[in-house]
């Protein structure tokens, strides 16, 4: 199978694509980023080049080759709705996932303008979910371009959650994790916030994921990530795959 992750709603990940540059409030404590640069300079590690955007062509048929069933966050060191990444190595990393479709491809972008432009140019089975991250109220028209896309599951990611979303967008949507931001520059997040979330995803029935609390003090996270008593690992309810 892919790389192992502790990333609790997903069950590996697949990087045919690497590195990043930030364009949010959302990017400025990036994980990935801080993972990729403390490499940097290393001859012959994977992130030699720290999180500079680059192409990973020799991992593109990797899924093929795991044939246990998984979830897979795709391109979870990078964004494939990057602007610098050519539409035809994309349509390459779809044609896989279009053929491992025993397999579950999660998709998350910041990069909504894009996916919502090239989106009629891709193949949509029912095995690819595609989401946006939405860290505050500012970034909503990222949940109106994802609405345009073709794809059987619709999720949003609003980690880290930097401020209150009231109103969220969820006719549509079929699934939304929130969570606080983590490491050591972590900027704190009120669980009122999430408790908003949590209820307008229970009025609409959406499927909701709390992953972690977080901040500067808050390590609450996985199966310690309670909210009011509870945990809140939901799903979406994935379409079946076509014989």
């Amino acid at each position: 199978m892919g790389s192992q992750t502790s990333i609790e709603w997903t069950d590996a990940t697949w990087n045919p694509v690497v590195g990043c540059t930030k364009i949010s409030p959302g990017c400025a404590n990036c994980y990935a980023f801080t993972l990729a640069e403390r490499f940097r300079g290393v001859p012959g590690h994977p992130f030699e080049y720290g999180f500079d955007l680059r192409l990973a062509p020799h991992r593109l048929q990797d899924p093929l080759s795991w044939r246990k069933p998984r979830k897979i966050f795709t391109c979870s060191m990078s964004d494939m709705f990057h602007e610098h990444i050519p539409l035809e190595y994309i349509k390459g990393i779809f044609g896989v996932m279009q053929s491992a479709n025993w397999h579950t491809f999660q998709i998350l972008t910041k990069r909504s303008q894009r996916l919502a432009v090239v989106a009629p140019s891709l193949p949509w089975p029912c095995n690819v979910w595609v989401g946006v991250s939405v860290e505050n109220a500012r970034y909503l028209p990222r949940i109106h371009e994802l609405a345009t896309v073709p794809a059987a599951i619709k999720f949003l990611s609003l980690e880290p959650l930097l401020g209150p979303i009231e109103q969220l967008p969820l006719e549509g949507i079929d699934w939304v994790i929130a969570g606080g931001e983590s490491g050591h520059r972590a900027r704190p997040m009120d669980p009122n916030w999430v408790r908003s979330i949590r209820d307008q995803c229970d009025r609409a029935g959406v499927a909701f994921f709390f992953k972690q609390y977080g901040g500067p003090r808050d390590k609450r996270g996985g199966a310690t990530a309670r909210l009011d008593g509870r945990l809140w690992h939901q799903f979406p309810k994935p379409m079946p795959v076509p014989s």
